[in-house]
Parts: structure tokens; C-alpha cells; sequence
């Protein structure tokens, strides 16, 4: 089908909508629904649950930011979990990283995992490095089965519904903190600050009596909901604020360069307010 448009209820009172040169699959699979099509301003775009999760034109900088500033802010983070993002977008970011071993990613739907490859090969590249391994399985379990294994944790997860409502919780988050190596980092994408203040409030809050030092992430993202995306960070020893700008690595990214990881980190007032 060609010309028609879709449209995403962002919330109750906020749509966005694209149109669309073709559908290019749909399927449903165990968990969701699966699918991926062709837009005329951002190009290949999959959805699950028909909530955009990423898109050719703008994806690199939701998947720099996740992963860019917790990298450099550790000083070796040889071993790096990522739970979810079965698009495969931040293992990509990750296995650019010189001080990474290896990259592991947890998706619980296998699926997700086999469309990218198929229909996101710019995105979903990363899955086929010698440093990534994939395994399909509850993201939860495996954190929770992994006690102090991971330099870096990131959970790359769809909105606070269905599937991904366990990774939200505090509960989660002290789990997490269990999984990593003493002077571990945590981030997580936590969605927008004009939209899930409360949501943002609550993270913060629970980061902030499990972790060391916490912090608030801003990036740019258009195709989500207005625009301005948040990433909470949580590090046990390591101040993302402080880290040496010589010692970040310049790698071949787009968005996220060694000015942006400390302009990042400069919260506005009405963002500031979120923070515990």
C-alpha cells in the first residue's frame, strides 16, 4: 500500500503521523505486535504495539546517547549487557568502543531480532560482531542469574507497558545494581520530561537511594513524543560530570561527540526539577 498514513496516539491527547510508501512486514508474534514500514520522512521505521521504536533517519541518536556517556564515563568496561533493543542499534554503538570485549544482548523476542536483520540491516549490523552475543530470553532472569558480571548495564526497552513494565521498578533497579562489577554504571531509556514527569520523578528517586550518583541524560529524538528523550544513568564510583574530556573516545558517531557528552548532562530548569 502506498499513500496512506499512519499514525501513532503518542497519548491521550498527542498523535504523530507519517506517510507511508509501504508495509513492508507485519506479524504477531508471541509477545507483540511485529512491524516494519517505509516512510516518506524517516525512511524504514519499526513498530511494536504500533508505538514507533525506531527509524532509519533519527535512530543513531537515541542509540549514541544510551550507550555513548555510561562507555566513557567508565574507564573499562570490558563487559557490557544490554536488555532488549532486539533492533540492535546500541550493540552497534557498544561494539565500537575500543575497551569492549564483549557485548552481550538479552531480547526476549526473537523475532524483533530477525526482522532488523532482515528489513534494519543499517541498524541491526552490530549483531554479527565477534564481540556480541545474543541470547533470546526474560531480561529480568538474566540479570538476575548474573551477580556481579557487568562493567556497564543498559536497558534498551519499549515504553512502561506490557513486556517491559519489570523494567521499570526499583526492584529491577537494585537487581541491576547486583549485576554489575563494583564500580558498575547503569542507564536506561526513561522516556520524555514534558510528558512522564511523574514516571522520570520515580526513577530518579529510586536511582538515587540505590546508586552512588545519578543522573539525567537529554537527547534529541524527533519521531518521539516531543521530541526531548531521557536517559537515566546510575553509577556506583563513576561522575559522568567528571570524566577527563581527552580520555573520551572519538569515535564514528554522529550525534554524540565530546562536547555533547557534558552539554547532555546540563538539565533546564523545568528538568531539573525532576531530579530527587
Amino acid at each position: 500500500m502506498k499513500g496512506l498514513w499512519f499514525t501513532e496516539r503518542q497519548n491521550p491527547g498527542l498523535e504523530i503521523s507519517c506517510l507511508t510508501k509501504k508495509t513492508l512486514h507485519w506479524e504477531k508474534t508471541d509477545y507483540q505486535e511485529l512491524a516494519v514500514i517505509d516512510t516518506e520522512t524517516f525512511g524504514r521505521m519499526l513498530l511494536l504495539d504500533g508505538v514507533i521504536q525506531t527509524t532509519i533517519e533519527d535512530e543513531f541518536v537515541y542509540h549514541e546517547m544510551i550507550s555513548m556517556v555510561a562507555l566513557n564515563t567508565h574507564p573499562n568496561p570490558e563487559k557490557v549487557l544490554v536488555i532488549g533493543g532486539g533492533d540492535g542499534g546500541t550493540i552497534r554503538e557498544i561494539a565500537k568502543h575500543p575497551k569492549v570485549k564483549e557485548a552481550v544482548l538479552v531480547e526476549i523476542d526473537g523475532q524483533v531480532v530477525e526482522t532488523a536483520k532482515k528489513y534494519l540491516p543499517e541498524i541491526s549490523v552490530g549483531l554479527d560482531n565477534p564481540k556480541v552475543r545474543v541470547i533470546i530470553d526474560d531480561g529480568i532472569k538474566h540479570v538476575q542469574d548474573n551477580e556481579n558480571t557487568y562493567d556497564v548495564i543498559i536497558v534498551d526497552s519499549t515504553d512502561p507497558v506490557g513486556p517491559a513494565v519489570g523494567l521499570f521498578s526499583g526492584e529491577f533497579y537494585r537487581q541491576i545494581h547486583k549485576a554489575l562489577t563494583p564500580d558498575g554504571i547503569f542507564v536506561a531509556q526513561t522516556e520524555s520530561p514534558f510528558f512522564n514527569k511523574d514516571l522520570i520523578k520515580g526513577i530518579q528517586k529510586d536511582l538515587a537511594d540505590i546508586f552512588a550518583i545519578n543522573k539525567l541524560i537529554l537527547a534529541n529524538v524527533p519521531t518521539y513524543p516531543g521530541g526531548l528523550w531521557t536517559f537515566s544513568l546510575g553509577s556506583k564510583k563513576y561522575d559522568p560530570e567528571k570524566v577527563e574530556r581527552e580520555s573520551i573516545a572519538e569515535l564514528d558517531t554522529k550525534y554524540y561527540s565530546r562536547d555533547v557528552h557534558f552539554s547532555a548532562l546540563v538539565l533546564p530548569p523545568f528538568v531539573k526539577e525532576l531530579m530527587p
